[in-house]
């Protein structure tokens, strides 16, 4: 007797776990669709109400934001980095304080900022090719002097080996190895889909208020600029965007396969973090991942680190400007 009652009073534990749990699972997926619904009625269009900063111009039939200041004789052109919803936005200081001595020009790959999406892969080819045109479209012209953060080195360094007339040198903010090649994990299909849904419900808003900002007045940056970067956050999630993730891995293995000319400059800005975060991972002292890299790039390179976080134009605008001038000035 006393069996069977265990049995039934274990049972009804269940019962009620398994009550509890549906419970909380009806709970959590009404907050999903009524979080939906919101982000969808109020939020939809809130991205028309900000204006581009520069000019659309075509590229293959869509359009591309392309954004410039100054009018020195040469062009630097700024690449932005993986997952950066609005570089016009990000670069803003940086831009300001070159446009001083030079020509600086942000491009707003497709996926990003207020450039429209597209359905071609994202590859080296295609991004080179695209910079070119955009770049072309909207009135520059080479030689220019490139100068990418992250994950635009690799698209650079692919730019200058099939197009080495037209970059005069990299100045490479704490950039991707392209030293370093592998495969993409087979779970980062998973990951960007629970993105895309939270996004879609606007559990994205949330979170990126949780999180700190070093895009601040104090650092450069103008209210507006602050506000724009942090709208487009709410959306920067898309297929486009997806598909670069996707491809890096094979865009890597590519330029490493390729020889880089020994006849462009190259400097390498560190930053203090990216070390620390590769001492962990590599067992050494994080410079291993860098050194590898920069044998690739031969022996016209240069480097430096920053006591910085991996976004080092966010707030060391003045340090790269004195190692842009000082670098430019010793290859001129």
């Amino acid at each position: 007797m006393k069996l069977i009652k265990s049995q039934k009073n274990k049972q009804k534990r269940g019962r009620k776990i398994m009550r509890i749990a549906l419970i909380i699972l009806c709970i959590i997926v009404g907050l999903n669709i009524l979080g939906f619904i919101i982000n969808k009625t109020f939020f939809r269009n809130e991205l028309d109400s900000i204006q581009p900063y520069g000019q659309l111009v075509d590229v293959s039939g869509s359009k591309m934001h392309v954004y410039s200041m100054g009018s020195g004789e040469e062009t630097i052109v700024l690449l932005p980095g993986f997952g950066v919803s609005l570089p016009s936005a990000d670069f803003g200081p940086l831009m300001r304080k070159l446009s001083e001595s030079y020509t600086v020009v942000t491009i707003e790959y497709f996926g990003i900022g207020f450039s429209d999406e597209t359905d071609k892969p994202r590859t080296n080819e295609n991004y080179m090719n695209e910079m070119r045109t955009a770049l072309d479209q909207a009135g520059f012209k080479p030689p220019y002097i490139l100068m990418p953060h992250s994950a635009s080195g690799v698209y650079s360094e692919y730019y200058a080996i099939k197009h080495p007339e037209e970059v005069s040198s990299i100045i490479m903010l704490d950039t991707t190895s392209t030293a370093v090649t592998g495969n993409n994990p087979g779970y980062i299909g998973v990951l960007y889909s629970i993105g895309k849904i939270q996004q879609a419900t606007g559990f994205t808003r949330i979170v990126a208020g949780l999180v700190p900002d070093t895009k601040l007045v104090k650092n450069g940056y103008t209210e507006k600029e602050i506000a724009d970067y942090k709208t487009f956050t709410f959306h920067v999630l898309n297929d486009t965007l997806i598909d670069q993730s996707l491809l890096l891995i094979e865009n890597i293995n590519e330029v490493n396969s390729l020889e880089f000319p020994e006849n462009i400059p190259v400097l390498k800005i560190i930053s203090k973090q990216s070390i620390e975060a590769m001492a962990k991972k590599d067992k050494d002292d994080g410079m291993g991942y860098q050194n590898r890299h920069l044998s690739v790039l031969g022996n016209n390179v240069a480097h430096t680190v920053v006591d910085s976080t991996h976004f080092i134009y966010q707030t060391h605008v003045d340090d790269i400007c004195e190692m842009t001038n000082a670098f430019i000035s010793q290859n001129n």
